[in-house]
């Protein structure tokens, strides 16, 4: 559980400095340069998520269940996923009407994402992980609103268009992902 712990810290710690330390952020981002700067936040971000697999994956072994959630909640996680897919892929496509609406749908993806997995998960390692990215990404959204209104950022919608692009990538990156990569990556099918 150490493991999975110390890589929860580490991953959710530096995707943090933006919601508690933004002005030191710059600040190391104005002495360092931004490539620096990106290079040291990746690395300890991918040292975080290997920690994070690593710690998951020791955990199974040996889990500790909380509660046992009913077989259907698995099939209502699956289908809550499709629209964290949707919200994904929103967020890398400029100009969409969903982005201009949420203005931050990766936050939203990840905090539906977490919220899904803890209706159908009832480990203590579950609720670790589970439980730290949706309150990750609850603070993460409100800090990011806060900072869109302190600078007076507004999204614009180019066409509905792109929003059809949107969902057609998030449709088929969830199909794809729920009933092929998710059980190959993870050891759990969804629909299987």
């Amino acid at each position: 559980m150490i493991y999975l712990i110390a890589g929860l810290v580490l991953f959710l710690g530096v995707h943090s400095i933006r919601i508690f330390a933004d002005d030191w952020r710059t600040a190391r981002v104005a002495q360092m340069g931004a490539g620096a700067w990106k290079g040291l936040y990746s690395l300890a971000s991918i040292a975080g998520f290997v920690l994070i697999i690593y710690g998951y994956g020791l955990a199974r072994h040996e889990p500790v269940n909380l509660w046992v959630p009913p077989l259907w909640t698995r099939h209502i996680t699956a289908l809550l996923t499709l629209p964290v897919f949707i919200l994904l892929a929103a967020a890398y496509v400029p100009g969409t009407r969903i982005k201009a609406m949420l203005k931050h749908p990766m936050m939203l993806g990840v905090k539906l994402w977490a919220l899904a997995h803890l209706l159908s998960n009832g480990r203590l390692d579950d609720v670790l992980v589970f439980g730290g990215f949706l309150v990750w990404a609850t603070l993460g959204f409100r800090a990011a609103r806060q900072r869109d209104r302190q600078q007076g950022l507004t999204y614009q919608a180019a066409g509905l268009s792109r929003d059809f692009i949107v969902i057609a990538i998030g449709l088929a990156a969830w199909v794809v992902f729920a009933f092929y990569l998710h059980g190959a990556l993870i050891g759990v099918r969804p629909f299987g």
